[in-house]
């Protein structure tokens, strides 16, 4: 007798069937039609980004923009409104209020995420409750008392507002961090060493991709804040968008004052979608499949 080809098993009747096919039985004792049964196919990754997400909250912001500047443009202003709007102060402001954002987010990365990491290892565990409240201290401090500290201590000038702004922002990301990398399931972690995979090896390949989305939720949390406490820098001689508020307060213009509050809430959803996409996209694929 020849040998069974692969992939077939022998029937009784010394018929080959091909195997993974399932034969219909109608009782009869013959041979039918086989039957295909459906293959289950696994679950795809969700998409991502979706076109809603990507085109709403800009066109809804691009018309308060709009409707803003057709606003002012509209109206008569006073000198005092001219020399606060004109001769480019207005996009001075803003670029000053997003260097800042910008400047402070980075320091907060560069500390925030190292520490955080640092504190979830063997030898440092005991001290992180004792960072966790330094850093929680920062936060808990209103934000102008905290800046006026450091005016008195570091004088006036950009340095001092981006120290202040940074030190509001570190809690977010440090405890998102820790919480992060506490969540994993320690047998993942053996397993790994197992196979003979170095600690940063560990790290790089199993601990931060999983710990990704609670870092990237508390540095979406410490943008936002930081536009927002930016605005505070006037007070510390750091200028954006804050400069426009309060001139328009103290000299009781409102349409100033109207501008620096709409350019500053814009602002700060703006930088709030842009990392809601950055989030999605950065997540690691498998961590959300579709049911």
């Amino acid at each position: 007798m020849s040998p069974d080809r692969p992939g077939r098993s022998t029937r009784p009747d010394g018929e080959h069937d091909v195997r993974g096919l399932a034969f219909r039985d109608d009782g009869d004792g013959e041979r039918d039609e086989p039957a295909y049964e459906p293959v289950v196919s696994p679950a795809r990754p969700k998409r991502k980004v979706t076109w809603q997400k990507l085109v709403f909250t800009p066109v809804v912001l691009a018309a308060v923009l709009l409707a803003t500047y057709l606003w002012i443009t509209n109206i008569h202003l006073d000198s005092i409104e001219h020399n606060s709007l004109d001769n480019g102060n207005v996009q001075l402001r803003l670029w000053q209020h997003v260097k800042l954002t910008a400047i402070s987010t980075f320091w907060v990365l560069v500390i925030a995420i190292p520490v955080g990491i640092a504190l979830t290892r063997r030898r440092l565990r005991k001290v992180a409750p004792v960072v966790t409240a330094l850093a929680n201290i920062g936060q808990a401090t209103p934000a102008i008392g905290l800046l006026a500290l450091l005016v008195i201590w570091l004088g006036i000038g950009a340095r001092t507002a981006i120290i202040g702004i940074v030190a509001y922002a570190v809690l977010p990301v440090l405890s998102n961090t820790v919480a992060g990398l506490k969540a994993i399931d320690p047998t993942l972690v053996e397993a790994a060493r197992g196979i003979g995979m170095s600690a940063p090896g560990v790290l790089a390949k199993i601990e931060l991709p999983l710990a990704v989305p609670l870092i990237l939720a508390g540095v979406r949390t410490a943008l936002v804040l930081n536009v927002g406490t930016a605005t505070l820098a006037t007070f510390g001689g750091g200028g954006g968008l804050g400069d426009l508020i309060t001139s328009g307060i103290v000299n009781q213009r409102m349409p100033v004052l109207i501008l620096g509050s709409v350019l500053t809430v814009v602002l700060a959803l703006l930088v709030d979608w842009l990392a809601s996409i950055a989030e999605q996209l950065m997540r690691p694929r498998g961590l959300e499949v579709s049911a």
